[in-house]
């Protein structure tokens, strides 16, 4: 949805208020350790299309989640906000937290400036009267509702994905019960991500130039981004061990920020930015490992959290060419595991 312009009367309030909504966003950001170099505002930009789409009469759309086993959270942004283009990338581009969200909550957005009639018991006013009501300051402000239409919790401004999932348990979980958010946050003390992309897998380095035939048989790209626990897991320890180092030797490797504007050439010689690339391959998640043959066609990959035995069992799966010959994976991972056994070595497929 693209935004209106405000009324020529009003623009000196409103751009009052758009300093106020920048100097509060700026001071939530320092806080949360968000605030990034280079950071310039990206326009508008689309929301996940599990989103519900709302006529926002708010005490129908809390009856609706309640019946169907939800709770609703109404997501305030506007065009150009930087922290809510964070919320869609780091967070939603976790699947753990976006299956999380879109599996117990009704996301119902509502555009700061925005003029469609938002409806709220005795409450009928536009978007932006009704933000102003609520006296939303800055985006992305989340404010979740439990079965009864109560506000429960409100996140004013960028949570980290940790904090984020932490906040959705919080109203799960039905905390607010027995205590406030800051005490349950301060007892659970959820971790940030690294912030980092891992690159010491990597053989092969920028610029990217897919085109070109692999030295080995097979490349594999991770599509990763830096605030993701997963690809810090996946880097810190999976891909650490003995065996992952002995298996990922076959590969020529890449680590790609499936965000990043950098462009690189495709397998087919096409020039285009990583983030073009990875939406055409349909990545949704991080971390993503895609597995390519010479000709550069894509001949397996992996989207879910998985623990180093599968990972591991994968990076065999296509080294081996077994793929080819065995097309269901899970009876090859068993009958790897059986032959494992057999000589003796321990597999926990959890570890």
């Amino acid at each position: 949805m693209q935004t209106r312009n405000p009324p020529v009367k009003k623009l000196v309030n409103i751009f009052t208020i758009i300093l106020l909504v920048s100097f509060f966003a700026s001071v939530q950001a320092k806080e949360e350790g968000a605030l990034e170099t280079g950071m310039v505002n990206p326009g508008y930009h689309e929301q996940p299309a599990w989103f519900k789409n709302s006529f926002l009469d708010i005490n129908e759309d809390i009856a609706e989640a309640r019946a169907n086993g939800k709770r609703l959270m109404l997501f305030f942004y506007q065009d150009g906000c930087p922290y809510c283009k964070k919320l869609f990338e780091d967070n939603f581009g976790q699947r753990s937290i976006a299956e999380k969200t879109r599996n117990n909550f009704d996301v119902v957005s509502i555009n700061l400036w925005g003029d469609r009639d938002v409806n709220m018991g005795e409450l009928e006013l536009t978007e932006k009267a009704f933000a102003e009501k609520l006296k939303v300051m800055y985006t992305p402000t989340l404010i979740f509702f439990n079965e009864e239409g109560k506000a429960v919790l409100r996140a004013n401004g960028y949570y980290h994905p940790g904090k984020f999932n932490a906040a959705l348990d919080y109203v799960l979980e039905r905390h607010d019960k027995k205590e406030n958010f800051r005490s349950y946050l301060e007892r659970v003390s959820p971790a940030a991500a690294a912030g980092v992309m891992h690159r010491e897998v990597e053989t092969e380095k920028q610029p990217y130039r897919f085109d070109k035939k692999p030295r080995a048989d097979y490349r594999l790209v991770l599509f990763e981004q830096k605030e993701c626990k997963t690809c810090d897991e996946l880097h810190l320890d999976i891909l650490k061990r003995k065996e992952s180092r002995e298996l990922i030797k076959p590969f020529d490797v890449a680590v790609l920020d499936m965000w990043s504007d950098e462009k690189i050439v495709r397998p087919d010689g096409k020039q285009v930015k990583i983030r073009d690339w990875a939406k055409q391959l349909n990545v949704q998640y991080a971390p993503s490992m895609i597995y390519f043959n010479k000709k550069g066609e894509e001949v397996f990959r992996t989207e879910a959290y998985l623990r180093s035995f599968h990972i591991q069992s994968i990076m065999d799966y296509v080294a081996t060419g077994a793929y080819k010959t065995q097309a269901n994976f899970q009876r090859y991972i068993d009958d790897r595991a059986h032959k494992l056994r057999e000589k003796g070595i321990e597999v926990d497929i959890m570890n």
